[in-house]
């Protein structure tokens, strides 16, 4: 999976802590028939170990979300279930490919056929792969297996916020994270009405501290929109008294948010200098003191205005005021 340079590396990992998390919730939402046939009286074990033997290349190895897991059939016999997650911008041509490549590795190390399942999360409504074919001269091959699109839930809206299974909110969540890239303001009130979600569907702790973990992870904000969205949520939890997201868990977030602010601000510093260094000439202690105490505001103005500056006394006359 080819990503942008800005893409978390691990995003698919929120995946696929949540399907583990509801695994059964998971089956019932998006493959009821499968879900059907399966006793969730009996253990289900994920085959973590075995399916990084059958994948140790790093192009398919790196397909974090992707989950081998073996459950039982109600008429008792074990059955091995591959459930595919494909977290992506845009299609992959190869991807029914690997799709059958899977199957035959696991075929050849369990002797037994899978249940292949896809979700498919990415934003091109025409990609619909189910099937892997070819023919040569002599011999032909026809692989076929069932896939969800996420995008197929946007007409499917009013059924999402009447569902009490979690993975409704799941997809909404991935929904409105595409929908709202450019528009951080709307993303953050749908950040905050989803979280409000969780409270409202009176979900236990564990459910709301495992969705808010997917849903602060899939909908990332800016660091100004971060303390906006915390300010009004401790307001929500405060007036309903349901003080969930808080103590060590809030003490978390807010240290993340304090850390990549100052992250943020010395990325700005640092460029600052090496501008003013090529500007002006090297800068002495006693400037650098100053320019390192500048507030975010003060930086961003001093950002401007050193292309304006021809000498260091320039400088040291901006500063003195």
């Amino acid at each position: 999976m080819a990503k942008k340079k800005n893409d978390r590396a691990d995003q698919d990992s929120p995946w696929k802590r949540i399907l583990r998390f509801k695994f059964q919730a998971a089956m019932e939402f998006f493959f009821p028939p499968v879900a059907d046939e399966i006793d969730w009286t009996k253990p289900i074990e994920f085959l973590d170990k075995e399916f990084q033997q059958l994948t140790p290349d790093s192009e398919i190895g790196k397909r974090f979300a992707d989950q081998l897991v073996k459950v039982y059939q109600k008429n008792g016999d074990s059955i091995i279930l591959l459930i595919h997650l494909e977290v992506q911008a845009e299609p992959e041509t190869v991807f029914p490919k690997r799709m059958f490549t899977y199957v035959i590795r696991i075929v050849d190390y369990f002797n037994q056929e899978p249940i292949s399942l896809a979700i498919l999360c990415d934003a091109d409504p025409d990609w619909r792969p189910n099937q892997y074919r070819f023919t040569t001269p002599g011999s032909s091959l026809e692989f076929n297996f069932t896939a969800v699109k996420l995008l197929d839930y946007r007409s499917r809206w009013d059924e999402l916020e009447a569902s009490d299974n979690i993975f409704a909110t799941v997809v909404m969540t991935h929904l409105k994270a595409q929908e709202t890239k450019r528009n951080p303001n709307l993303r953050k009130q749908w950040k905050l009405t989803l979280i409000k979600r969780l409270y409202e569907r009176g979900y236990d702790r564990s459910t709301i501290i495992n969705l808010f973990a997917f849903v602060d992870w899939v909908m990332i904000l800016s660091n100004e929109a971060k303390v906006a969205f915390w300010q009004e949520l401790r307001t929500y939890e405060e007036e309903r008294q349901m003080p969930y997201i808080t103590s060590v868990e809030q003490i978390g977030y807010d240290r993340g948010i304090e850390e990549e602010t100052q992250r943020s601000l010395e990325r700005q510093r640092s460029l600052i200098l090496r501008q003013l260094n090529r500007k002006v000439g090297l800068i002495d202690n006693r400037v650098l003191t100053q320019i390192t105490n500048l507030s975010v505001a003060q930086l961003e103005d001093l950002g401007e205005a050193l292309f304006d500056f021809d000498s260091v006394d320039d400088l040291d006359r901006w500063l003195s005021q």
